[in-house]
């Protein structure tokens, strides 16, 4: 009967003695146990991989491992003083579980002033702990961490597909790999789908109503609507603050106490609209058509358009009952026929604006600018008071 004893690789200490019988595999086995490992290969003294069981003699010292390659458990114990730190040292680390084999160059030389390389740079400073494989211990995620140590090894950042490239940058800022950090922010931006800023059609815009209860303020604040036909939809309480709306379609839609503060309304159709109580505040409606709209509340609540760019609008014949355009620019609009009863006018430019037609009965037009304007045919006559400051 021969008997051999068996090391860890790389490990001269902690050997065990047991009796060759039977196959490699029961070798194998029998090793497993012995050394609380998954043994999976065994090598002599010398580094030389055993095939067949036939090839082991008595009294031979074995050294086994799990898959990695062989480790010289002389390389350590026979450098000269003055050299334990020496930078072709072989390491092995257990990162999470999992072995890597390195050497303490590749862990210091590329980013020297990371944490890798403080803890390798000098033996024993940082204390790091070992297993009984005499790995050093760290306890960090091996799928993130394999990355980062091909970078040292070859200066490239290359991650495998479903490597999450963020859990990779935490660990290099973790370890202190500076260049890397860089590498990865670039990759992860590079990575993002591109911003979509496409107009919302129609057809979302309605299943997005559908999907909001009725006593539900729907928040549409800055978003996209260019171009969209949103013709004779129930638009009511809805917030489209500094919204594009340009160019849309909103004809016949009911608007009523909508809010479209600062809002893009250019170029739009809003003809037959409901806007009793909407709020318009420093909105550009700029060349927009009004026609025909209703902002008149019966129950008083006011529509306010303080300080809108309505240049070029068509309103004409709109209700605007007691509607606040103080400060607007109206510059070239077309007015006529509008009942603009009681309406604060003051300061708004109506240069070029045709008024005729019009009920101005009780407005306030005190420092409006009203050169150019047409005032034929009105429906009441427009005192000097309402006008003059």
């Amino acid at each position: 009967m021969r008997r051999v004893t068996l090391f860890l690789n790389g490990s001269p200490k902690n050997g065990k003695v047991v009796a060759v019988y039977g196959t490699l595999s029961d070798l194998l086995s029998v090793a497993s146990n012995k050394l609380g490992i998954k043994a999976t290969s065994v090598y002599n003294g010398k580094g030389g991989l055993i095939d067949d069981i036939a090839l082991i003699r008595d009294d031979d010292v074995l050294f086994v491992c799990e898959g990695e390659p062989f480790i010289d458990p002389q390389t350590d114990s026979n450098l000269p003083e003055g050299l334990s730190g020496s930078h072709t040292d072989w390491l092995t680390l257990n990162v999470g579980g999992r072995y890597f084999t390195t050497t303490r160059s590749t862990l210091v030389n590329k980013e020297p002033d990371s944490m890798l390389a403080h803890m390798f740079k000098d033996k024993g400073v940082w204390g790091n702990k070992q297993d009984h494989r005499g790995a050093f211990l760290i306890d960090r995620s091996p799928e993130y961490f394999e990355p980062i140590l091909n970078y040292l090894r070859h200066g490239q950042l290359i991650v495998n597909d479903g490597i999450n490239l963020l859990g990779v940058l935490e660990e290099a800022r973790f370890f202190g790999i500076d260049s890397l950090i860089e590498h990865l922010e670039v990759a992860i931006k590079n990575s993002q789908p591109p911003e979509d800023h496409s107009p919302i059609s129609r057809k979302e815009f309605v299943r997005f109503l559908l999907a909001t209860p009725t006593k539900s303020e729907l928040r549409c604040q800055g978003l996209n609507f260019s171009g969209a036909d949103l013709s004779r939809l129930d638009l009511r309480y809805i917030n489209f603050k500094m919204a594009n709306l340009s160019r849309c379609n909103l004809a016949h839609a009911n608007l009523c106490c909508a809010n479209l503060e600062r809002a893009d309304l250019s170029g739009s159709v809003l003809d037959c609209a409901n806007l009793q109580g909407v709020k318009m505040l420093c909105s550009n409606a700029e060349g927009a058509s009004l026609k025909l709209c209703n902002f008149e509340d019966p129950s008083g609540l006011k529509a306010n358009l303080e300080g809108a760019n309505l240049k070029g609008v068509d309103m004409e014949g709109s209700q605007m009952t007691g509607i606040n355009l103080r400060v607007a620019t109206l510059k070239n609009a077309k007015l006529k026929n509008c009942n603009l009863r009681g309406a604060t006018l003051a300061g708004t430019d109506l240069e070029n604006c045709d008024l005729s037609g019009c009920d101005l009965q009780e407005a306030n037009l005190r420092g409006s600018n009203v050169k150019g304007a047409i005032f034929e045919e009105m429906l009441t006559p427009l005192h000097m008071s309402q006008s003059v400051r």
